[in-house]
């Protein structure tokens, strides 16, 4: 893969940017920090391993900041998170450079083979950027969280992120990586570990007793966290947020309201329906919640997990 220079990576943020970074246009309502989204430009020489959905436009024009504003202009979204779905190690960097451009970013989740050589001396590099804001690392391109949440030395290489106040990510759901989940976090209490698109897992009847059992021990444990992205997933598409409802109310009934995150998931949620579908259902969802509730859902446990810092007045008020 080429190395992407500074200068070529904002030429293109800049060609590719769709809207103004204008504040004011933005819907009123609760204000909204969306914990999971995803950047990626297809249209680069090395191009990019995830391009979104195929049949969606964002798979050939690729998914930048700017896109994501035009996408939830509708909502009273104030700061998104991306998370990286590439396992090259250079792209940890392209978005970060890609996030600078646009003050809606206040962070990245990066993707290093945490197991592999270098780490450390990557990571610390990586560290220092402080849109940088914890790794991501489950079962995806061909890691295996569950098999090295045994090892000695990666658990001393987790303690690293721990040290420095970050976080991770897992992905994706699968009972054997949330029992991996429950061992890392025995092992390292102080690591703030937030488990990625849990509403769609769909234990079989054989699985069930297992699945209850890992969600009794994870409800036991306060570093875990969860995002509620996912909800809307295939066979599973219908508007109406009653539908939707035992799954929700099953994962907020283990993690409550300290531990729950909004993540509208896009592009990929265009995969399964609208990203303005996904978000609908959790906010009638959280519409029967307390105020409070929905403050610490929508945007106050976002800067409690991730730490990240406010970039433009309306994050500004969040902190105030």
């Amino acid at each position: 893969m080429r190395p992407v220079s500074r200068r070529s990576v904002l030429a293109g943020a800049t060609a590719m940017a769709i809207a103004p970074h204008a504040e004011a246009s933005a819907p009123t309502g609760m204000p909204m920090v969306d914990t999971h989204i995803h950047l990626f430009d297809p249209n680069r020489p090395q191009g990019a391993p995830y391009r979104g959905p195929r049949d969606k436009p964002f798979f050939t024009e690729g998914s930048f900041p700017a896109t994501y504003r035009r996408v939830m202009r509708k909502h009273p979204v104030v700061a998104a998170i991306h998370v990286d779905a590439s396992a090259w190690v250079e792209d940890n960097l392209w978005a970060l450079q890609i996030a600078e451009t646009d003050p809606v970013m206040v962070g990245t989740i990066g993707n290093f083979r945490i197991e592999q050589d270098g780490f450390a001396e990557i990571f610390a590099r990586h560290a220092k950027n402080a849109l940088f804001r914890g790794l991501r690392y489950g079962n995806l391109w061909g890691y295996d969280l569950v098999a090295q949440s045994r090892r000695g030395e990666f658990i001393d290489r987790l303690k690293l992120v721990a040290d420095s106040d970050l976080v991770l990510d897992t992905a994706n759901p699968r009972i054997d990586l949330l029992e991996a989940v429950v061992r890392i976090s025995d092992r390292i209490p102080t690591l703030r570990i937030v488990i990625d698109h849990l509403a769609k897992l769909e234990p079989t009847v054989e699985e069930l007793p297992a699945y209850n059992a890992v969600l009794r021990e994870i409800a036991q444990r306060p570093n875990l966290f969860v995002k509620l992205s996912s909800s809307l997933h295939a066979g599973h598409v219908s508007p109406r947020m009653i539908d939707h409802k035992e799954r929700l109310d099953l994962v907020y009934g283990v993690f409550g309201a300290d531990r729950t995150l909004f993540a509208s998931d896009w592009p990929n949620v265009e995969g399964d329906g609208p990203v303005d579908t996904a978000v609908r259902i959790v906010q009638d969802y959280f519409a029967g919640k307390t105020p409070e509730e929905r403050e610490k859902f929508f945007w106050k446990n976002s800067i409690a997990v991730y730490k990240w810092k406010p970039r433009t007045a309306a994050q500004r008020k969040l902190f105030a």
